[in-house]
């Protein structure tokens, strides 16, 4: 019996028609996904002065690590810039550095932040915290060069979406637990963070065709953890797995209504207030998964992207709310 869900913004209803959509997700759909094109790139710098530069830095084991550093093509800065961080999504099995990256170049637009992405390693071919490494590696090598990059080491924000904001947050505490890099805040959009599917939004979303199920999911984190038992798991890959949230930076989440991750969510911001951490926790009623970078034109997409850059102008002022 299928369960009752919240009903779809209308705007997006309609925009969500004319999409087809995928009804499950294997390792021959992966394949065939892979093989699509990235984010056209050039057409996003295309009308902004940007300076761009491509850097690789190593992994734990060695591997290499692509970065995309993005910064505000400015010779008169008298002030060291913001950093946003960037993990793009794709449930952790496909994507790259450029995906959803016309989201923090807003950013960059709005407060001449530098922007770095990360090219993370993807599973199956990664696994465990491998992922949430390469991306702790490379902040890593952000900290270190902020003189270099014209970055203010106290404003490194770091920001993801949908798996890359589940990235995000398992960064961020490994950051806390290591004591290293300093992070102002998090910003995390949608953010994958619980392998254990069993929220009731989690099985809301299940069956059919959508544009992230919990089969999809849960196909997702099989890559990502392989045969490891639940006692296994580590926090880093799984952040809602931690029984600690205290000390963690200021943070952002938001969800949809209508979307798979939403109880997962609402629980991690619950977590951080019950900690006596500070977040801000934004529903966005009717939005399904990926809502606002699939269709931004959707005015429910403005008002969220809006309302995300509000929320970071006063983390990022000199002056930032307590």
């Amino acid at each position: 019996m299928t369960m009752a869900r919240p009903g779809l913004d209308p705007e997006l209803r309609e925009l969500l028609a004319d999409t087809p959509l995928m009804a499950q997700l294997s390792p021959e759909v992966l394949a065939q996904l892979r093989q699509l094109p990235s984010m056209p790139i050039e057409t996003l710098l295309a009308h902004r002065h940007v300076d761009r530069r491509e850097v690789t830095v190593p992994a734990k084991d060695g591997a290499p690590i692509p970065l995309s550093v993005f910064s505000p093509a400015h010779t008169d800065r008298t002030s060291a810039a913001p950093c946003v961080y960037w993990m793009h999504g794709g449930g952790m099995v496909m994507g790259d550095r450029f995906s959803q990256i016309d989201i923090p170049l807003e950013w960059l637009d709005e407060f001449g932040a530098v922007v770095v992405s990360v090219d993370y390693r993807l599973a199956p071919e990664a696994t465990g915290t491998t992922l949430v490494e390469d991306c702790h590696q490379g902040l890593l090598w952000v900290a270190e060069h902020t003189a270099e990059l014209g970055i203010d080491p106290a404003r490194i924000v770091v920001a993801g979406a949908s798996a890359g904001g589940g990235l995000a947050a398992g960064v961020t505490l490994l950051a806390r637990d290591l004591g290293t890099p300093a992070i102002v805040a998090q910003l995390l959009i949608a953010p994958m963070l619980d392998h254990r599917s069993a929220s009731t939004s989690s099985r809301q979303y299940s069956g059919g065709p959508g544009v992230w199920t919990r089969e999809m999911n849960e196909f997702g984190w099989r890559c990502v953890l392989g045969d490891l038992t639940h006692d296994e798991v580590p926090v880093y890959a799984s952040p809602a797995l931690a029984d600690d949230l205290s000390g963690l930076p200021t943070t952002y989440i938001d969800t949809g209504s209508a979307e798979v991750f939403r109880d997962e969510d609402t629980d991690y911001a619950t977590r951080i207030w019950a900690a006596g951490g500070q977040a801000e926790l934004h529903v966005w009623a009717g939005g399904f998964h990926g809502f606002d970078a699939l269709y931004p034109q959707a005015h429910i997409s403005a008002t969220a992207r809006r309302t995300r850059t509000a929320w970071l102008a006063r983390v990022l002022s000199p002056n930032p709310a307590a």
